[in-house]
């Protein structure tokens, strides 16, 4: 087995991360996941305080250093691994990292071939693109809040999965796109990486259908946003929930036939028209029984239904159990690397580095 087998299809990849929150340290993670040695720039003093450190499970895979960057010490240690990364990352404001002295003009003249992301809110340029923001802000400019919640109700947060964490895996696209097109230049890049524009582009197919006419730009009316009764979630006996996503019509036959409500070829369950009487039907028969009770019914079926799990439940889950989608690391329970390879699978090396904890290690194999 070579050493790329063992460390994942990114092996000898060498990132630096400067440590900042959300975004930032999920693409770091996912890199590392994937085998690239990331190294983690951290602040003195440590962490940004929302877990310890050891349980922060968006650094797992890295090693630490400190280095102040408001002195010319700390600067100087970050220019000269900058000088060995073949990809280095930040997540500041506009303007910061050139004003402490890491910005990418200074990278790449040390560094040409140097990949360099940048990670924000708001982007490099555009009116809002110096003021301060959150997932929350991101998605509600670009669309994505508008577009998820009930009929007649508030918008939905959707956790920080659609601008946070979304925007971290298009940084990480971007930056292993670019270090494609280095590797055959030799030229480095800076690579702008916006939540907004990320959260913008997921919406795509949306747009798409918007354009089609097949779309309302409102909440809860829509094919596939809750306003369809067999796409959606339902109450059961127990207070818990089922997740029904019977949209074609051999699917919504079988959904129908096991659910209780006889034949469907005459329901015609597409026709908008339908859908008040489908959902008092389905509403009324998923409230007869308990939710492990609908998983039984539907167990094996192509009705396109399955459990609302919490995040306990879903690591027990039968399925999810045997595909490893969780594992144990260090005794905290964690999704597993994601995707999966055939021959150079990704892993976990090491659980979440304490600031500073690999310095000498780090000197000795990145600076000699």
């Amino acid at each position: 087995m070579t050493a790329t087998s063992v460390l994942g299809p990114l092996g000898g990849m060498r990132v630096l991360e400067i440590a900042g929150l959300g975004p930032g340290p999920f693409c770091g993670m996912l890199l590392a996941d994937l085998g690239a040695d990331v190294v983690r720039v951290d602040r003195p003093g440590g962490g940004f305080g929302f877990v310890p450190a050891g349980l922060d499970l968006l650094n797992r895979g890295k090693r630490s250093i400190v280095a102040d960057l408001g002195e010319p010490a700390g600067v100087e240690l970050t220019l000269a691994l900058a000088e060995r990364a073949d990809v280095m990352f930040e997540g500041f404001r506009p303007g910061v990292a050139e004003r402490l002295g890491i910005g990418p003009d200074v990278c790449l003249r040390r560094r040409p071939g140097l990949v360099y992301g940048r990670m924000t809110g708001w982007g490099q340029r555009g009116p809002l693109a110096r003021t301060a923001g959150h997932d929350i802000d991101y998605i509600a400019l670009a669309g994505p809040l508008h577009a998820i919640g009930p009929a007649g109700g508030p918008p939905q947060i959707p956790l920080g999965l659609v601008g946070d964490f979304a925007g971290g895996v298009y940084l990480a696209v971007g930056l292993l796109a670019a270090l494609r097109e280095a590797q055959a230049s030799g030229r480095g890049q800076v690579v702008d990486a916006a939540i907004v524009d990320s959260a913008a582009h997921l919406m795509t197919m949306f747009h798409s259908l918007l354009a089609a006419g097949v779309w309302r730009d409102e909440r809860g009316a829509n094919l596939g946003d809750g306003a369809a009764p067999f796409y959606g979630v339902h109450l059961t006996a127990d207070g818990e929930y089922m997740a029904v996503g019977a949209l074609e019509p051999a699917f919504f036959r079988e959904f129908a036939a096991r659910l209780g409500l006889g034949d469907a070829d005459h329901l015609n369950h597409l026709d908008p028209a339908t859908w008040p009487e489908l959902r008092t039907r389905i509403s009324a028969a998923f409230a007869s029984r308990t939710r492990d009770e609908w998983v039984e019914v539907f167990a094996g079926s192509d009705a396109c239904v399955a459990p609302v799990l919490g995040m306990r439940e879903a690591a027990r889950h039968p399925h999810l159990v045997e595909r490893e989608t969780f594992i144990d690391v260090e005794g905290v329970t964690q999704p597993a690397p994601a995707p999966r390879f055939s021959r150079t699978p990704g892993s976990v090396r090491r659980g979440p580095s304490l600031p500073g904890r690999d310095a000498e290690e780090i000197v000795r194999d990145w600076l000699g």
